[in-house]
């Protein structure tokens, strides 16, 4: 919950190696770069997949432990990340920025308070590889402050949507949104305020435009996760799905919404290629064909995908 409050992990797309300081209400955040950048809110999915498994070992009653043992693929699978050789180079460089990334702040986890400069991750090592050379299976060792938050439950689910979402500023709003908004019908914050808890480094004018291009997207596709985005004024307004279901059918979003399954379903038929990428082409070609009633909206993604990979292929 601490890094769904605080804007720990950077959106930037390429190496960031700014020393970033962000205070509110009396909550202070450092976060210090290694060489390779500081981590990214994409770089974070390895941590809600750790997370993951913790809770999960929780609920059942089992002894946690800092140090985790993991299936490289499984985690790759979990996070909506390709399976090819560039996602586990992917996967590798993004454990050296998590354990690179430095943090010092006085956010308490489970009533306590880790006041020296510490990572998101201690360390990780790379127990075993395929016969091509890939990590197979992993050894990561959690910080004390993200162990401390599982123990003390300071967690909140996430959406399997979530790892959908490609644009870091989605994935930034989409988690204020869980910890703010919640259950509740709807939640308002103002831009100004937005834009410092997201920790965007844009101008005013341009994130408001960043921020505009999302909740035209979200009217017209409905993909961002359990709440709807739109723009009040100065403000982001947040309404939560499950209270717009009350609504006319005339004022719902009629766009085919896919089972997060069959993402997985598309990446078998059209290996290599980007299956959000074919997802954004498949939502255009649906509206310029006028918007045909689809009986199976699933089979129709996946078909168009296999299509796509076919023509690339023969190209």
């Amino acid at each position: 919950m601490g890094s769904m409050e605080h804007p720990i992990f950077s959106l930037a797309t390429k190496p960031d190696l700014s020393v970033r300081e962000y205070e509110h209400r009396g909550v202070k955040v450092t976060i210090a770069p290694s060489v390779l950048g500081l981590a990214t809110i994409h770089d974070k999915d390895i941590l809600i997949y750790c997370i993951s498994q913790l809770v999960a070992k929780m609920n059942a009653g089992a002894k946690l432990h800092r140090t985790l043992h993991l299936k490289a693929y499984d985690l790759l699978v979990a996070t909506n990340r390709n399976t090819d050789g560039r996602g586990y180079e992917q996967l590798e460089a993004a454990l050296d920025r998590l354990s690179g990334t430095r943090i010092k702040t006085n956010i308490l986890t489970n009533q306590e308070e880790i006041k020296e400069n510490f990572g998101l991750i201690d360390s990780w090592r790379i127990i075993r590889h395929t016969n091509s050379g890939r990590m197979s299976e992993l050894c990561i060792n959690l910080s004390d402050w993200i162990f401390n938050a599982v123990v003390g439950r300071e967690i909140l689910t996430l959406s399997r949507d979530y790892f959908r979402l490609r644009k870091p500023l989605e994935r930034r709003i989409y988690e204020l949104a869980r910890k703010h908004c919640g259950k509740q019908d709807e939640w308002a914050i103002s831009l100004e305020l937005l834009k410092k808890k997201c920790g965007s480094a844009s101008e005013d004018y341009e994130f408001r435009r960043l921020v505009g291009v999302i909740c035209k997207e979200d009217a017209l596709h409905r993909h961002m996760p359990d709440y709807a985005v739109s723009l009040d004024g100065d403000n982001a307004r947040f309404v939560n799905r499950s209270a717009m279901r009350s609504l006319p059918a005339s004022d719902k979003t009629l766009f085919p919404v896919l089972d997060p399954e069959t993402y997985n379903d598309a990446r078998i038929v059209a290996p290599g290629l980007d299956v959000y990428g074919l997802e954004e082409q498949w939502r255009l070609f649906w509206l310029e064909s006028g918007k045909p009633e689809l009986k199976s909206p699933d089979a129709a993604f996946v078909g168009f995908c296999k299509s796509r990979y076919s023509r690339n292929r023969d190209r």
